[in-house]
């Protein structure tokens, strides 16, 4: 069985679950798929977590959403450069960007659970209940993330830099 996120024109995000993702696509093409909230019948795969291109065989690292707190304050991650356009909005420079990356390795390293190469067989045990439910992060190929996102299980690489540039 394959759980997908669904969602409606009006945007209320709910579950389903089918035998394949052809069973999906078939049901959809019927008009079988209907939004239990409101009954619209408009119904899509809610967005998945972004997948960064690579090499078909490479590993990388593949961490399972965990929760961020929200920012204690607007001061930037590492102390980043932030340029003001005219119109007031925050301009990303690389350097911010590099700075924001490793704040996240660092919050992923401090809240999550490293698995190494068991990162997928983890990730199904947490999906399916076998395993306490925790934010993991490890590495994966990139057939065995097309493999769990097939199942329904949210994944999704990051950015994975060293901590500093030395």
């Amino acid at each position: 069985m394959i759980r997908f996120d669904l969602k409606c024109p009006d945007n209320h995000v709910f579950e389903g679950w089918f035998g394949s993702s052809a069973d999906y696509a078939s049901q959809q093409d019927r008009g079988l798929l209907q939004c239990p909230i409101c009954g619209n019948g408009q119904i899509t795969k809610a967005p998945m977590a972004p997948n960064v291109a690579s090499r078909k065989d490479s590993v990388r690292q593949v961490p399972v959403p965990i929760p961020m707190p929200a920012p204690e304050s607007t001061a930037t991650p590492d102390s980043a450069p932030v340029a003001e356009t005219s119109g007031g909005e925050v301009e990303i420079t690389p350097e911010r960007m590099v700075a924001m990356m490793r704040t996240l390795r660092r919050h992923v390293e401090q809240n999550a659970d490293h698995v190494g190469t068991e990162f997928a067989e983890e990730a199904r045990k947490i999906h399916y209940g076998e395993a306490p439910e925790r934010g993991i992060y490890g590495d994966a190929t990139e057939a065995e993330v097309e493999e769990l996102q097939d199942e329904g299980i949210d994944v999704g690489a990051i950015p994975w830099l060293p901590d500093s540039d030395h």
